[in-house]
């Protein structure tokens, strides 16, 4: 999605759904911090201006990428929170090494199998760049804030989910 002539931040707050009932969790990976928490807080943004409770956002962070499958699941499987979706905030950048393939690999099918799971919305947000001003331009920059889309897609399924 975050191409050239694209921008990450662009949504129609006219075609969000009400938020005011829906209670969402937001993972974030710990690696490459300065970008996961500027999507963190692109996703807030967009969740408490479509009418989600600041108390109904919860927010737990994990090592890296890798790791969001399980604190998606663990999330949405928490008797104690009761979730309704979950955002999944990672960062991972090419290096000299097939590390990033797996990486990767790994967390978009992660994520996706936990949205199918649980049957509850699971929305990727895993930016996965060449560079350090890749990610940048998409976390915040001139491409937007996947934060912030990824926040739309969330409230959109969920209305999707209430609606069948």
């Amino acid at each position: 999605m975050a191409t050239i002539g694209k921008n990450l931040s662009f949504y129609d707050s006219n075609e969000l759904p009400d938020g005011a009932r829906y209670k969402v969790g937001i993972v974030v990976s710990e690696w490459n911090r300065e970008f996961t928490e500027a999507m963190m807080d692109g996703a807030k943004e967009v969740l408490l201006s479509a009418g989600v409770q600041e108390e109904s956002i919860v927010v737990k962070w994990v090592p890296g990428s890798y790791e969001l499958p399980l604190g998606a699941q663990l999330m949405l499987e928490s008797e104690k929170l009761m979730l309704d979706g979950v955002i999944a905030i990672g960062s991972v950048i090419r290096g000299e090494t097939a590390h990033f393939d797996y990486v990767c690999s790994a967390a978009a099918q992660g994520i996706k199998d936990v949205g199918l799971k649980t049957g509850k919305p699971v929305s990727f947000c895993v930016l996965t760049d060449d560079n350090e001003d890749q990610t940048r331009a998409r976390s915040g920059g001139e491409h937007g804030n996947k934060g912030t889309e990824a926040a739309v897609v969330v409230l959109k399924m969920l209305a999707l989910g209430s609606e069948l």
